[in-house]
């Protein structure tokens, strides 16, 4: 563990200062960041402004959602998205053969070779929407540290199911618009799961686990989740990690690479 932690540092020591190279990038990803946040808090208001409200859900109380979705969206610009993305022109340029001959786990090398600075503005905005609005309905430092676990378990659970779709490209190789579709689906997190009809709540906790994602840690942090739920969230994101390095070994032994 020492030794994938040094590892560790060293990437993203190099990766931070290749990416500052281009600082003006941070000012372009902040605005975008600040005008997607509006986006999102303008529709919620628009349920909320003519006294409707989510059943069980006041408009603070649905912002903590929001917020927690603006800080996963923070941390997949943040690692996921600049490492997993690379998975596909890795196996289009038979780069892949270089990782697959390092002396450590291809999983990790791929999960975390790079960081981009750029998703901080969404985890500020995110962090900055869940205190103030956790203050107006009076939590405590214990309440948010009550929703730490699920959130955790929501952003394993994220990786993973990113990580199997970029391991598809052994096969599919250009798996772009599969990704699409994901983020599309997971922008139902945006808003609690009870705004949705029965089928999609249904589909969206079982199929696609969004509501694992962001309601889930939100009634944590608000104090009224069932520790069944919590700990169905961490055996689904303990589920999806193993399943993920499964898939990756199968699909590894359909890989062909660069040189046969």
């Amino acid at each position: 563990m020492q030794r994938y932690f040094k590892i560790l540092t060293l990437f993203w020591e190099t990766a931070i200062s290749a990416e500052l190279e281009y600082r003006v990038n941070f000012l372009i990803s902040a605005i975008t960041s600040l005008g997607s946040l509006i986006g999102s808090m303008f529709s919620l208001f628009l349920f909320y402004r003519t006294g409707y409200s989510f059943e069980g859900w006041s408009w603070e109380e649905a912002l903590i959602v929001l917020g927690i979705f603006t800080i996963l969206q923070g941390i997949s610009t943040t690692i996921l998205v600049p490492n997993l993305n690379r998975i596909v022109t890795h196996v289009q340029d038979g780069t892949l053969d270089f990782v697959l001959l390092k002396p450590l786990s291809s999983q990790f090398w791929l999960s975390t070779r790079m960081i981009s600075p750029w998703g901080t503005p969404d985890l500020i905005f995110g962090c900055s929407i869940v205190v103030y609005e956790g203050n107006k309905l009076g939590l405590t430092g214990r309440d948010y540290l009550d929703s730490l676990l699920p959130l955790s378990f929501g952003i394993m659970s994220l990786y993973s199911i990113w990580f199997i779709l970029g391991a598809t490209s052994i096969w599919f190789v250009k798996i772009y618009n599969v990704t699409e579709v994901l983020r599309g689906l997971l922008e139902a997190g945006r808003y609690p799961m009870v705004a949705y009809p029965m089928a999609y709540r249904f589909f969206f906790t079982f199929i696609v686990p969004v509501a694992f994602l962001t309601t889930i840690p939100a009634e944590s942090i608000l104090g009224r989740t069932q520790i069944s739920w919590v700990m169905g969230s961490g055996l689904l994101a303990l589920g999806l990690l193993i399943f993920s390095a499964k898939f990756w070994e199968f699909a590894l032994k359909y890989y062909t690479s660069a040189s046969s």
